[in-house]
């Protein structure tokens, strides 16, 4: 069986057909349409040539930030450049036969699908997980349910409130998770201290190339023994244990999945974290709750929108 996942990014709009193991067979990418006339062609172009390199799909998923009813594939609220998108049925913009069902849901719960079906949510009941990126997403796995809540709001875990006085977010609230711990977060620290004249090794490419210092090149610096580097990132490591550990009072979980672009400094990132969760969890949980990284090797988003399709079968 094939199934088509899409992933629709603020960047990158990416869209593959994907087999039963998990595999991409084809994929086509298309930079995000500045507006919804020019969105749908340019979808169904990519579409087009996904289905003359393979076959019709058995099924579509579809992987979008914001609010996003599932029964419906209605986009509720979807603040930011892709706001052209509300009250649209992502259903609607596919353009494939009628018969051929499609799913959609929020990009967070999409990546914890993809988990369920191929990776380390799989034969879970009691997930949590983190997407680590520009912001920080997330998603609940509840005795075997997705959680969504009342409105569809559920597993917005990056904005958990952790200093009520804190910086603005992006949300409207003050001193939510991600602007503590977040790419942008952790690359506006850097740039801050680099501003005021703090040393660093970084502070060349912060100043000459700031397009190249990124939150990565942040995670380099700080595995090759630079003060402020490491500084700002086990601060933010610090603070990001603090709100998971509060999490695991709350949801129990079997298991913690870290995903996303952050989770690519793999042992600088989790084994810090893992010790501050169990230091700060330990009284109450009375045992150590697995934090991994994210096993579905694709990180597009195709594979996790394709996972549901398969996770509806």
């Amino acid at each position: 069986m094939m199934v088509l996942g899409i992933d629709i990014g603020g960047a990158q709009v990416r869209a593959g057909m994907v087999n039963e193991k998990g595999a991409v067979l084809a994929s086509r990418s298309i930079p995000t349409p500045a507006d919804l006339e020019s969105f749908v062609p340019s979808l169904h172009d990519a579409i087009r040539w996904l289905l003359e390199a393979t076959a019709l799909p058995a099924g579509v998923g579809v992987g979008c930030k914001g609010i996003i009813d599932p029964d419906s594939t209605r986009v509720e609220i979807l603040p930011g450049a892709l706001h052209y998108l509300e009250g649209v049925l992502l259903s609607d913009l596919v353009g494939l036969p009628m018969d051929v069902p499609v799913f959609a849901d929020n990009d967070a719960r999409v990546a914890m699908a993809g988990e369920m079906v191929w990776g380390a949510a799989r034969g879970r009941a009691n997930v949590l997980m983190l997407t680590l990126g520009m912001g920080v997403g997330g998603a609940v796995l509840a005795n075997g349910r997705l959680l969504r809540g009342h409105g569809g709001v559920a597993g917005h875990l990056g904005h958990l409130t952790v200093e009520p006085d804190g910086a603005r977010c992006a949300c409207g609230n003050r001193g939510c998770l991600e602007t503590v711990f977040s790419a942008r977060a952790i690359e506006g620290e850097v740039w801050a201290a680099v501003h005021r004249g703090c040393a660093s090794s970084l502070t060349r490419l912060f100043r000459e190339q700031p397009q190249l210092a990124t939150c990565r090149t942040i995670f380099q610096a700080a595995s090759e023994g630079d003060e402020l580097a490491r500084e700002v990132v086990s601060k933010a490591i610090r603070r990001l244990g603090a709100a998971l550990a509060g999490l695991l009072h709350v949801f129990d979980p079997e298991l913690v999945i870290i995903g996303g672009q952050i989770a690519d400094a793999g042992s600088m990132l989790l084994e810090p974290l893992r010790e501050e969760v169990w230091k700060r969890s330990r009284g109450l949980l009375a045992r150590e709750v697995p934090i991994v990284e994210q096993q579905v090797p694709d990180r597009s988003g195709i594979v996790g929108a394709a996972g549901l399709v398969m996770g509806s079968r």
